[in-house]
């Protein structure tokens, strides 16, 4: 089901007018400002399934962060939007039909993440441990100026709290290290079968992230079969090809430059991944 049908980025001249303004003269950069249009991406349409496609650094995630919180996207982890990116957002069109779409809701790599070690901590009695963890976060990243800290380890624990999100803090603190590792795909892939419902537009950052290939795989057929009984609509970013293979996705590949729409058996990544396996192809018989 297609609800959000279309949506338009700043062209290069409304970019130029907005960082021309007096606003510039206090903001510290430019994100998400002079990223699309040197990849001369403007009007982007969309289908069941979308896929942002690219390397590190070619613009997939803040994409979906703009998508997301221009239509309003709900989101469990919120992103801490400068001057920069609410001006961005103001230009921003986009066309949907509203119609029976009950809910449009974004997802990321923290959001798994956070879930998997919530889960660990109540199965291995962290719970209270976790908790201080996260109030320490808020008191550190909020409340406390490390200038005013004497104690040097309280003053390390300041200036990582205002680096880090909170389930990064959390994972990177918490004395049981094991439970990340001994994380699995299965309970990954129950986050996602939970917070996916009927009727709704739901913007996936990376879901391959903490799944195995074959959890990749089942993910994919979950996504195609909401698509298909659940009329849900995705829009991903990803560079799985487990996901990119999807049947009848629309890919945008945002290594191209002008960025082009592309069958997934046509980017680099995929390729090599073939002809990885191909080089070896008479290992498996």
């Amino acid at each position: 089901m297609v609800y959000l049908k279309s949506f338009k980025l700043l062209n290069s001249e409304e970019e130029m007018y907005m960082l021309s303004g007096e606003t510039r003269t206090y903001i510290k950069n430019n994100y998400p400002f002079l990223i699309f249009p040197n990849k001369k991406l403007e009007n982007i349409s969309f289908s069941d399934i979308t896929i942002f496609y690219g390397n590190n650094g070619s613009g997939k995630s803040t994409l979906l962060n703009i998508i997301a919180n221009k239509i309003g996207a709900s989101r469990n982890l919120q992103l801490l939007k400068g001057e920069n990116f609410i001006n961005y957002l103001k230009l921003c069109k986009y066309d949907m039909n509203n119609s029976n779409c009950f809910e449009t809701k974004m997802i990321n790599s923290e959001d798994i993440f956070d879930y998997l070690i919530n889960v660990k901590c109540i199965n291995s009695n962290l719970v209270n441990q976790r908790n201080n963890l996260v109030n320490e976060f808020v008191d550190n990243k909020y409340y406390k100026k490390a200038k005013d800290v004497t104690d040097i380890e309280e003053m390390k624990k300041v200036i990582s709290a205002r680096k880090k999100t909170m389930s990064k803090y959390v994972r990177e603190n918490i004395l049981a290290k094991d439970i990340v590792e001994q994380s699995n795909g299965e309970t990954a892939l129950m986050y996602f079968t939970k917070e996916i419902t009927e009727n709704g537009i739901f913007i996936l950052d990376e879901p391959e992230n903490s799944l195995s290939p074959i959890m990749q795989i089942k993910l994919a057929k979950f996504l195609e079969d909401s698509v298909r009984f659940f009329n849900c609509q995705f829009i991903i970013a990803t560079h799985s090809p487990f996901i990119l293979g999807i049947k009848d996705a629309l890919i945008y590949d945002l290594d191209s430059i002008p960025v082009k729409t592309r069958k997934w058996s046509e980017l680099d990544n995929v390729k090599e991944f073939y002809k990885f396996f191909k080089n070896r192809e008479e290992e498996f018989k």
